[in-house]
C-alpha cells in the first residue's frame, strides 16, 4: 500500500481509537497510552502523525466538525431544494446515526467541557456554532423578512443544540434523539408558518 495512503489509515485508527478512549475514560484521562493500546499501535506513532495528545484530540474535533459538514453536503448535493427542505436536511445532519453513537456523544460532551479551558478547542466549536447559525440563517432569509429570519436561526440553533445535548445525557438516547429531530423539525415549520408562508411536512 502507498506510505501516503497507509497514513491516512492510521490517521483515522487513531481518530477512532481517541473517540473510544474518550467514550470510555473521558478527556481528562485519556492518554497517550489509552489510545494507542486501543489502536494497536505503539505510543510513539501519535506523535509521529499528531506532534502529541492535544494535537490528536484537536484533530479528533476537526475530524466531527467536518463528518457534520459532510452530512449535509451529501443531503443537498445536486438538489434543486425548497428553503424549507433545506432547513430539514440540516436539521438531520445534526442528527444522523453517527452524531448519536456512544463514542460521539461522549467525546462531544468531553470537548465542550474542556472547551471553557482550552482557547483551541473553543475555537474549533465557535466554528461549530457559526457554520450552523450560517446555514440556518440562508435559507430562513428566503422565506421569513430580515428580522425574522436572524431570530429563527438564532432560535433553531440553540434549540438543536439544547435537544441534542438533552439526548446525549438521557437515559433513553436512543428514542430521545428521535423525538428531538421531530420536535426541531415541527419548530421550523412553525415559525415558517406564522408568517404565512406554506411548507411541506
Amino acid at each position: 500500500m502507498p506510505k501516503a495512503a497507509m497514513k491516512l489509515i492510521r490517521r483515522q485508527q487513531l481518530i477512532d481509537a481517541t473517540l473510544a478512549s474518550v467514550a470510555l475514560h473521558g478527556l481528562q484521562h485519556t492518554t497517550i497510552n489509552s489510545i494507542s493500546q486501543l489502536a494497536g499501535m505503539s505510543s510513539g506513532i501519535i506523535s509521529h502523525y499528531f506532534s502529541g495528545k492535544q494535537g490528536l484530540i484537536q484533530a479528533t474535533l476537526r475530524h466531527l466538525l467536518e463528518q457534520l459538514k459532510q452530512a449535509l453536503l451529501n443531503r443537498i448535493q445536486g438538489q434543486v431544494l425548497a428553503p424549507t427542505e433545506r432547513l430539514m436536511m440540516i436539521v438531520e445532519a445534526n442528527f444522523t446515526e453517527l452524531q448519536r453513537s456512544r463514542n460521539v456523544t461522549h467525546t462531544w460532551l468531553s470537548f465542550w467541557a474542556q472547551a471553557v479551558h482550552d482557547p483551541q478547542l473553543a475555537r474549533l466549536q465557535n466554528i461549530n456554532s457559526r457554520r450552523l447559525y450560517s446555514n440556518l440563517h440562508f435559507s430562513f432569509r428566503h422565506v421569513l423578512p430580515k428580522e425574522f429570519a436572524l431570530m429563527a436561526a438564532e432560535q433553531t440553533a440553540a434549540m438543536i443544540d439544547g435537544f441534542w445535548l438533552r439526548s446525549a445525557l438521557s437515559e433513553t438516547p436512543e428514542q430521545d434523539f428521535v423525538q428531538a429531530e421531530k420536535l426541531c423539525k415541527t419548530f421550523i415549520h412553525n415559525v415558517i408558518k406564522q408568517h404565512g408562508v406554506k411548507t411541506c411536512q
